[in-house]
C-alpha cells in the first residue's frame, strides 16, 4: 500500500511540475528593448503575441514592477519577459535577457 501511495504522490508532483513549465513557458514573451525611461519606469519593447493578456505583437511602452529591471538591459538587447495587467497599465512582472 505505502509504494502505491509513494508512486502517486510522484506521479501527481510530475504533472504538477510539468504544468508549471507549460505555463511559465506560454506566459514567456520575446521582446527587443527600443527605448528606456528609467525616470519613469518604463520601457518601450517591440514584442511577440502577449497570450495571457490576448495582445497581438506590437511595439508598446510598457511598465516594470521594479525599476532595477531597467539597469540590467539596453536598446537593441532581446529579451524574455512576463507581463501582467495592472491598475496603472500593462507591467512586465519579470525580465531577462534571452541569449
Amino acid at each position: 500500500m505505502k509504494i502505491r501511495t509513494i508512486k502517486a504522490v510522484g506521479i501527481a508532483a510530475s504533472l504538477l511540475l510539468t504544468t508549471s513549465m507549460a505555463l511559465a513557458q506560454a506566459t514567456a514573451v520575446r521582446g527587443e528593448v527600443r527605448k528606456i525611461d528609467e525616470a519613469a519606469g518604463k520601457i518601450t519593447m517591440k514584442h511577440g503575441p502577449i497570450k495571457n493578456l490576448d495582445m497581438d505583437a506590437m511595439t508598446m511602452v510598457l511598465r516594470v514592477n521594479d525599476p532595477a529591471m531597467l539597469k540590467k538591459v539596453k536598446v537593441g538587447d532581446k529579451v524574455t519577459f512576463e507581463a501582467e495587467r495592472a491598475p496603472e497599465g500593462v507591467t512586465i512582472t519579470k525580465m531577462q535577457k534571452s541569449k
